[in-house]
């Protein structure tokens, strides 16, 4: 790969050449927990994987493996040196902007790649809980319909900003909102927006 042509940091390039943690055995690692998530619109896939120290209540260790783009690899990889030595829960709070300032920064139009470490960690710890009868601590959150005409919801309007829509019409030409009534363009908007900030920072 030419130099000229590589878009990312020297940070982000050490984790996407040498990867930390990656997950060599999957069918006979010990995990405490797993988390496959993927992202259909860009193809990418994730496998997290961690064993946690019940007594201390950390990640003691945390492998991985994508089918992904370079942003994944690099994200990912950061993301599984964060989390080691890190108490669960804290980890369960991890928000993708926490590991691109890791990183130091990412192309905006590679931000929707560097979501599915966490999403990925997230759905382990899941399963670590529900393994141990802590269904309690999961938190889960159900899609809001936002557009009733066209039945697209606040996770349809998250994906679309991920991927690259930052107006009004370009939402509408990705996802159809507000192309009946119209009704619901205030609320869009705002919801948009604090999608917008919340992974790229105010506009």
């Amino acid at each position: 790969m030419a130099e000229a042509n590589w878009v990312y940091n020297e940070n982000v390039k050490d984790h996407f050449m040498n990867p930390r943690n990656i997950l060599d055995d999957p069918e006979t690692y010990e995990d405490d927990g797993r988390g496959m998530t993927g992202n259909i619109k860009c193809g990418d896939e994730m496998l997290f994987v961690i064993k946690v120290d019940k007594e201390k209540g950390i990640i003691s260790d945390c492998k991985w493996k994508t089918f992904g783009c370079a942003s994944a690899i690099a994200s990912t990889s950061k993301l599984s040196e964060m989390v080691i030595g890190m108490k669960v829960e804290d980890a369960y709070r991890i928000q993708p902007d926490q590991i691109i300032s890791q990183l130091g920064g990412l192309p905006d139009k590679k931000i929707h790649c560097s979501v599915l470490g966490d999403k990925a960690l997230r759905a382990a710890i899941d399963d670590y809980y529900r393994r141990n009868g802590m269904e309690d601590r999961i938190r889960t959150t159900k899609a809001m319909v936002v557009c009733n005409c066209m039945n697209v919801t606040d996770h349809d309007i998250e994906e679309a900003v991920l991927d690259g829509a930052r107006d009004y019409q370009t939402l509408q030409e990705r996802t159809k909102i507000g192309t009946v009534c119209g009704e619901c363009k205030e609320e869009t908007s705002v919801l948009m927006n604090s999608f917008i900030e919340k992974y790229y920072g105010k506009q």
